[in-house]
């Protein structure tokens, strides 16, 4: 599931980097041939379609990408490593009433 909802992320940013790449900047853009402003999928609504479709994608990626964090599997804390018995077991204590260790010469 976690890399269904991936490629649809991906496949949802190349689409917002399209749509980000054909709105109209100050210079002009795509739309900036078309000489009528109201013309049937002119200048003024290809830019509300292309807002719009930005918008909508930058949402649709946010959402997916929350839905995304919650199929992730949570890390359990627990070690692979097997101990082995000589690790487990305990040394002994030293005896309370023992002699001191001799000293070095």
């Amino acid at each position: 599931m976690y890399i269904f909802l991936s490629i649809l992320i991906v496949l949802a940013c190349v689409l917002l980097i399209g749509a980000v790449l054909i709105q109209k900047s100050k210079g002009g853009g795509l739309a900036s041939d078309y000489s009528q402003g109201n013309q049937y999928l002119g200048y003024r609504k290809t830019t509300d379609f292309i807002e719009k479709a930005t918008w909508s994608l930058a949402v649709f990626i946010c959402v997916i990408s929350i839905l995304a964090s919650f199929t992730i599997k949570t890390p359990v804390n627990r070690s692979n490593i097997n101990p082995t018995p000589a690790e487990t077991t305990m040394p002994a204590p030293a005896p309370a009433n023992a002699p001191a260790p001799a000293p070095a010469n």
